[in-house]
């Protein structure tokens, strides 16, 4: 069965200003995704996620115009070697960098799809896992900066809907993330885990200051104070406290994800799939962290085909952590384009579809209606 055709879709919707949530990077006032779909000679078709990285436009252009014919023609269920040639040809060397691996990402993640149908069975199946259940937290582009009470007031929504964590957005002012925290805090209670994320937006003096707070209200990681490149700030922010540092969304590769770990800093990797290569070299990851004990916690975005494989990945690997449930008021990306793959369950955690590949079905009829938006995702 070969790769007859790669096909990349950029999609986007405008959220309305009252549903902006604002956090590290801005407010959010679009959301963006790339799908990718690959056709075999055979007429078997794999769908699969590329992250926007902020310019979807032109992650499916590269798909397009380059990617697409570097691996058309070869077998389509041959993941290694598709990966393989996509990174000696455009990734080592010359080859835009982290574009080419979200660009990769999505075709894996279509190819995948593809060899569970092609097997007839759901992917975790395919990695040797088994229908177990996922812990979620409610994630997504939702609790951001507010009020503490609104914030609070959110939370014990999702508490309702069944979630034992939370993550809630810090990198505001310090006093503001404080009061935040502890008014979540005292609002659920000491069984629920509230994590934090800072979206690459804090400085080390930020961290210096409100990681006593984290410490003292038990937060479970603090993800992302400060961008992948900036190893010495989290060595550093590391022998602040005693709150773990989690980060991976903006790792790509194993190679990246190897320099992580052997700083020693971050104690939570969260690769995702639809950046960090793919499933193949998620994979790669996860075995990684096993070597170290470090659990695998996913970045998950934008679409339900992300979301499905991130649950398939986690229950197929030795060391899986948190799912990340998008609990964004709106998403058509999540409630539209396919089936849903998060049917949380009374306890707080989820299973991976059943039927083969991914999963979930999508609507190409969602394409046509969700065009490409230029701009900015998120404004200062």
């Amino acid at each position: 069965m070969k790769i007859k055709k790669i096909e990349a879709f950029p999609v986007s919707f405008r959220l309305p200003e009252e549903n902006g949530v604002t956090l590290g990077i801005g407010r959010a006032v679009k959301r963006d995704a790339v799908l990718v779909k690959i056709t075999t000679d055979e007429g078997l078709v794999g769908w699969g996620e590329a992250h926007h990285g902020r310019a979807p436009g032109a992650v499916a252009h590269l798909v397009n115009s380059t990617l697409s014919e570097l691996v058309e023609g070869m077998d389509a269920l041959a993941t290694v070697q598709v990966w393989d040639r996509i990174y000696a040809l455009q990734l080592a060397s010359h080859g835009m960098g982290a574009a080419a691996a979200i660009a990769l990402s999505g075709i894996d993640m279509a190819l995948w799809d593809l060899r569970g149908k092609a097997a007839g069975l759901p992917l975790y199946r395919l990695l040797g896992g088994g229908q177990v259940s996922v812990k979620a937290y409610a994630g997504g582009i939702a609790l951001g900066y507010q009020t503490p009470e609104s914030l609070a007031s959110e939370s014990l929504g999702m508490i309702e809907k069944g979630y034992r964590a939370i993550k809630l957005r810090i990198g505001d002012t310090a006093a503001n993330d404080r009061a935040r925290i502890e008014a979540v805090r005292e609002a659920v209670g000491e069984e629920i885990d509230i994590l934090t994320d800072a979206n690459a937006n804090a400085d080390f003096d930020h961290v210096r200051r409100l990681m006593p707070c984290l410490d003292e209200m038990r937060v479970g990681w603090l993800e992302e104070p400060f961008s992948p490149h900036d190893q010495d700030l989290y060595a550093r922010a590391a022998r602040l406290g005693h709150t773990p540092l989690a980060a991976g969304e903006n790792h790509y590769t194993r190679f990246e994800f190897r320099d992580a770990i052997l700083a020693g800093s971050i104690r939570i990797l969260q690769p995702d799939l639809s950046k960090v290569g793919g499933i193949t070299e998620g994979l790669r990851v996860a075995a990684l962290g096993s070597a170290w004990k470090l659990g695998i916690n996913p970045h998950t975005s934008a679409t339900g085909l992300n979301m499905a494989a991130s649950i398939h990945f986690l229950a197929s690997i030795d060391n899986p952590g948190y799912f990340e449930a998008d609990t964004a008021k709106i998403n058509p990306f999540r409630d539209e384009l396919c089936s849903s793959p998060i049917v949380l369950r009374p306890d707080g955690t989820v299973h991976p579809p059943e039927g083969p590949g991914l999963g979930v079905e999508v609507d190409e009829s969602f394409i046509i209606k969700n065009p490409l938006i230029d701009g900015p995702g998120y404004v200062k």
